[in-house]
């Protein structure tokens, strides 16, 4: 207050060190001020960066005019803090040489002489600008706050109810059946709230207790012990040296120890072998260790405002490069409230590096969100993602690599280098973030209508058609794409130019070629805003009239692109040294014979918002009335998750295992064994969100919960609960993605609902797998085949006895009821001969027949 050019900061010791301007040893009470040069503070922004003591009040270094600026030691803390910068040179000028005004100090003195001892002189207060200690942040951690999410409900009537007379009745619970369920508390220890922290007050009193103890002391003595070596005799000596075994057993054992001394001097015999193992395989941890251990995390301060990480991909040719793509965290009714301000606000795929945590080092815009994106195997520059809206969006960085190769992690093609610390790494400060237009974006007409939820890149062995059938690959790239979206369809893209039957004028597309920007690549620019399916499977219900809405896929090849990485870098290392990318002259390849592939599987896994698995088929039938293309039923369904499907993942090591995690459980299935699951786990107590098989070790996959807890299941020590559960952050969990560094370094990076990317190293326990786990968990997982066939056969058998009861109860109704019908024609015929014999006994009282009279009454009538 009153000082605009004093600007108060903190000075570290270290700083201090640096800046030679240590109190009570540079600075004292008579100089505590201290003149530094402005290149020197300069120079320290440049090697700290933002770590530097001097960072906010960066800019009013820059902008300082003269060449030495004034620091000064605020010993009392007079403006907050210990130290504060003067920053113009009239306030330094004013410091160093305050003005003096000789009339009030003459007016001072005459005032102090004839003013007595007791006189008190009256000082006006000077204002202090507000220093914070801290109490605002104990008022908001006091302040209540709703723990909860608020839940909103839309409950809708008709117009003609409004106002129509009600009536309530009244009714005894006991007299109607069915009319009071009584429902009882019982325990459920899945649904325990463990309490982790409680506030007691005690008071305790020290127990004071005196005790004592006596050693059993004996009276010490000295002892002593001569010996003395036995020898022989100078004749025993002559003898034993002219004697002839051990002439012999010297003659024998020679060679025997002349080759020990030469292995003596070749190894040293005294080195600890498990010592040097230990030292060898030392990673950040021991052996012991089970836990992920936090290695760094990235977030974007500018960026990634109220949004969260979609998708997670480590770059495969480049090691120590991650991207991700971020979206808003809005509802569809806050998205449709604010779509004014989201046009304003783009739509990015970041590229992190490990040397910098805070600045992206590419960006890759989009028209909106991405929700899932993955790298062309063929070529990593390539990029594809899927939107919000249901496009397809591709991008060509080739023109980028340069930026993104050379990155400060050491030699980033090779797997002997090992990942330095974040500290030990220096940020580049000069290189500003770059953006990247998109090369091509798909038909919105024509694709799909709903958020793309999962996309793949189709392996370079084979190609298909719009019927589904299944061809070898004429270009020897990857050239096709598989997406799926919840408008309840999976489309399958080509990249390459189709032929159309009406081909477009000359002069609209000399008008398209004017308006290309120069700085997007000409690679797929066929494909702008004209790029549609190639083909379409509609995943109906056979008995109603909805859909399967699908939100993951798993074709049978996603087994060999985990096994493809090594492949992938030598083809890259191909495509340099020709100089060539095929990529360029995608029509090359359509001029040859397509050639159809026998016996190859069309058949995939589908994971939906309902919770169910389905096992369909991507090959397209005729229908026999219409002759149009349909899709064909689903092979099975299983209703086995109760929430949205969020991962269905080949494992890396078993071509036919396939890992599904949804609502609060996980399921783990073997393609061809269509009864049910291997393994179905029990209700989780939180929610899954995300999960990924490990790539090293068969027997361990992990799962993220939306509490922001990763459960670690590991097959080999438990099978029907998680081994461990660690906690990473406190929102939910959105993607998670393992990376094989080296064989003694692995890391699993996990994205959260709040945009942060955490990277944890996995311990050596859960990377490194023992030496019979492949055959051990094969083993377990036919062990479950067989038991499932088991309960199969259990079923058919209950069925068929189930059966033969039903036939044996029929048989038994209709001996019943054939006895009771011969009962009822019996008593009948026995009633109506009683009624004769009245009928007789009424004529015979009447007079109308003798009593002698032998005719039965049906005579006399």
């Amino acid at each position: 207050m009153g000082h605009p050019e004093i600007y108060p900061l903190v000075l570290t010791t270290k700083t201090q060190e640096i800046f030679n301007c240590r109190i009570d040893e540079d600075l004292t009470d008579e100089q505590p001020y201290k003149l530094i040069k402005k290149q020197d503070i300069l120079t320290d922004f440049y090697n700290r960066a933002a770590v530097s003591d001097f960072h906010p009040v960066k800019k009013v270094i820059q902008n300082y005019p003269g060449d030495e600026i004034l620091i000064v030691y605020d010993k009392d803390f007079k403006y907050g803090l210990n130290f504060y910068v003067i920053g113009t040179e009239e306030g330094k000028e004013n410091y160093l040489n305050p003005p003096e005004t000789p009339e009030e100090q003459e007016e001072h003195k005459e005032f102090k002489e004839h003013a007595s001892e007791d006189t008190y002189l009256y000082k006006p207060p000077v204002s202090k600008p507000w220093v914070s200690l801290g109490s605002e942040i104990e008022i908001e951690e006091e302040s209540v706050k709703g723990s909860t999410k608020q839940i909103t409900y839309m409950i809708s009537r008709k117009r003609r109810e409004f106002g129509a007379p009600i009536k309530f009745s009244d009714q005894n619970a006991s007299s109607v059946k069915d009319a009071c369920i009584e429902c009882i508390a019982y325990p459920d220890r899945n649904f325990v709230i463990k309490q982790l922290e409680r506030d007691v007050g005690m008071q305790v009193v020290p127990q004071v207790k005196d005790t004592s103890t006596q050693t059993k002391w004996t009276y010490p003595k000295n002892a002593t012990t001569q010996y003395y070596p036995r020898e022989f005799l100078e004749e025993e000596k002559e003898i034993l040296g002219q004697s002839k075994p051990l002439a012999d057993f010297l003659n024998n054992m020679s060679i025997s120890v002349e080759i020990a001394l030469q292995q003596n001097e070749i190894t040293n015999t005294f080195i600890d072998d498990w010592k040097c193992l230990a030292e060898e395989e030392g990673t950040f941890g021991d052996k012991t260790d089970t836990h992920l251990k936090e290695y760094q995390s990235f977030t974007d301060l500018h960026n990634l405002t109220e949004k969260m990480i979609t998708c997670v991909s480590w770059h495969p040719d480049i090691y120590g490069l991650i991207v991700v793509s971020v979206a808003m965290r809005l509802s569809f009714e806050e998205r449709v409230h604010f779509s004014g301000k989201l046009l304003l606000q783009p739509s990015l795929i970041l590229f992190w590096s490990f040397s910098d945590p805070i600045h992206p080092q590419l960006m890759l815009e989009s028209p909106e969100d991405i929700f899932c994106f993955k790298f062309c195997p063929s070529d990593p520059n390539i990029i594809a993602g899927g939107c919000i809206n249901g496009q397809i969006v591709l991008w060509d960085i080739t023109r980028h690599v340069d930026r993104i190769e050379h990155i400060k992690t050491g030699s980033s093609r090779s797997k002997k280098a090992t990942l330095k610390p974040m500290f030990l790494l220096e940020p580049d400060i000069n290189k500003e973030a770059m953006y990247i237009r998109h090369c091509a974006v798909s038909s919105i007409e024509n694709g799909h209508k709903k958020v793309i939820t999962d996309i793949h890149w189709l392996p370079n062995t084979f190609e298909i058609n719009r019927m589904g059938s299944v061809f070898e690959n004429r270009s020897g790239i990857c050239c096709q794409l598989v997406t799926c979206s919840a408008d309840c369809t999976v489309c399958f893209w080509d990249i390459r130019q189709q032929k159309t039957a009406t081909p477009q004028p000359t002069e609209k597309k000399k008008e398209e070629s004017i308006e290309i920007p120069s700085d997007i690549p000409p690679t797929f620019l066929h494909l702008d805003l004209s790029w549609k399916p190639l083909s379409k499977l509609k995943l109906s219900r056979g008995d109603t009239s909805l859909d399967h809405c699908s939100t993951r896929i798993s074709l049978n090849e996603d087994y060999v692109l985990f096994r493809t990485q090594e492949r992938v870098l030598s083809q890259n290392k191909v495509i340099n040294a020709e100089g060539m990318n095929p990529y360029h002259n995608l029509e090359s390849g359509l001029a040859n014979i397509l050639k159809p592939i026998e016996d190859f599987s069309t058949k995939f896994f589908v994971g939906t918002e309902e919770g169910e698995v389905l096992y369909a088929d991507w090959k397209m039938e005729r229908d026999s009335e219409t002759g149009r293309l349909m899709t064909k039923k689903p092979v099975s369904l299983n209703s086995v998750h109760d929430g949205v499907v969020h991962t269905v993942q080949r494992s890396p090591f078993y071509k036919d295992i396939i890992l599904t995690i949804g609502g609060w459980n996980v399921a783990i299935w073997k393609e061809g064994v269509m009864t049910g699951p291997l393994l179905q786990s029990s209700c989780a107590p939180k929610r899954f969100t995300s999960g990924h098989w490990s790539l090293t070790r068969p027997g361990v996959f992990y799962i993220g919960r939306e509490d922001g807890c990763v459960d670690i299941w590991d097959l080999l020590e438990k099978t029907h609960e998680p081994a461990q559960s660690q906690n990473i952050c406190i929102t939910m969990i959105t993607c998670i993605r393992p990376w094989n560094f080296s064989a003694k370094q692995q890391f699993i990076a996990i994205a959260d609902y709040y945009g942060t990317l955490h990277i944890l190293e996995i311990p050596w326990t859960l990377s490194h797998p023992s030496s019979n786990e492949v055959s051990s968990i094969s083993y377990y997982f036919e062990r479950e085949v067989k038991h499932l066939e088991y309960v199969e056969q259990r079923k058919k058998i209950r069925e068929q006895e189930k059966k033969e009861m039903e036939q044996e109860t029929e048989k038994k109704k209709v001996r019943k009821y054939q006895k009771g019908k011969e009962q009822l024609d019996a008593e009948l015929k026995m009633d109506y001969e009683s009624y004769l014999d009245l009928e007789k006994t009424v004529l015979i009282n009447l007079g109308m027949i003798r009593v002698s009279d032998t005719r039965s009454f049906m005579e006399v009538v």
